[in-house]
């Protein structure tokens, strides 16, 4: 099972944090002020954060951008990623995605069933990796927000978390680019 290992230092994450919406603003952005709340109590920095239109070029061009940025390790989006028209997220996240994680998806389930039940087979939660940063697309719903940090993210950005972290081997997500 995991633990923390409080022989290792704590290392704070660089997070920025996208909220999908035609409608929100920063003012009443419960969801993005949730993630907020969540990583500063962890000791992680907030990075950036963005609203941004249910567009799925817009969408990626801001996750592009946030990659881009070197003072940016980790990006947490939510909302979108719903079954109707309007929820491209997850596409736009894949456009970006040199690698997808997975098992986050299946993990985001697991823990939502224990929450709501089937209801979790509405949610297309996703992660991935580019250009050396982590990518979370969840929904924007303030419940699967704390679900998805409190008991995944919290977990694995936190590099005394064992038996292993994402942590660890951001020094290791982009060895590819920099083969000779």
């Amino acid at each position: 099972m995991s633990r923390i290992d409080e022989t290792r230092d704590f290392i704070p994450v660089r997070i920025a944090v996208l909220t999908v919406s035609d409608t929100r603003t920063l003012s009443d952005d419960r969801s993005g002020d949730t993630l907020v709340q969540r990583l500063t109590d962890a000791g992680h920095m907030l990075a950036a954060r963005a609203i941004c239109a249910d567009d799925r070029p817009a969408i990626a061009g801001q996750l592009r951008a946030w990659v881009a940025d070197p003072d940016i390790d980790v990006i947490l989006s939510t909302g979108g990623t719903g079954l109707t028209g309007r929820d491209v997220s997850v596409e736009a996240h894949r456009d970006v995605y040199e690698k997808e994680i997975d098992a986050f998806g299946t993990v985001f389930t697991i823990v939502s069933m224990q929450k709501i039940g089937t209801s979790a087979v509405q949610s297309r939660a996703t992660g991935g990796v580019a250009g050396g940063t982590y990518l979370f697309a969840l929904p924007g719903s303030t419940g699967a927000c704390k679900d998805a940090w409190d008991d995944i993210l919290s977990l694995q950005l936190d590099y005394r978390h064992r038996p292993c972290n994402f942590v660890e081997i951001f020094p290791r997500l982009d060895e590819h680019h920099r083969r000779k």
